[in-house]
């Protein structure tokens, strides 16, 4: 099981992303070979609306619809497990904020991290992997490039 991170989905989906021909195709062969099981959190959508659709990041971003749209396929695919979080993930948020010293940028990838820790899943799909390194627990897949920093 591989969690996802806001990146891959923004490369998947924003035809300007550096790689996203090349990923389109490795996701594409991956689920038709039923070789992964991808995992997706409610605050990797959220974000993903967000940055998809802002101007400043992208020269053609998705309209507000096509993000929703686009979130709402990923969530609800069949090779994507659900992973809500729950009341251990807050808490264990503000332990490794506390533990690791991290600032007010940190605290949505933390409890990102803390979900999808919460749900045993130890492999992470994400251009940003020093955002999560410091918490000693992922694996790593680097399937995208940080769309110009789209996740700061």
């Amino acid at each position: 099981m591989i969690g996802l991170d806001t990146t891959v989905l923004l490369t998947h989906e924003i035809k300007e992303a550096a790689g996203h021909e090349s990923l389109r195709t490795y996701i594409a062969t991956a689920c038709r070979s039923g070789d992964v099981q991808f995992a997706i959190c409610p605050q990797v959508l959220q974000e993903f609306v967000q940055v998809a659709t802002d101007p400043r990041r992208f020269k053609v971003p998705l309209t507000m619809d096509q993000a929703l749209e686009r979130s709402r396929f990923w969530w609800e695919s069949a090779e994507v497990i659900q992973c809500h979080p729950g009341g251990r993930a807050w808490e264990q948020t503000w332990t490794w904020m506390e533990k690791f010293r991290l600032g007010r940028k940190r605290i949505l990838d933390t409890y990102l991290a803390a979900t999808y820790h919460e749900r045993g899943i130890n492999r992470l799909a994400t251009a940003n992997t020093m955002d999560f390194a410091v918490f000693g627990i992922f694996e790593f897949e680097v399937w995208a490039q940080s769309p110009a920093q789209a996740c700061d």
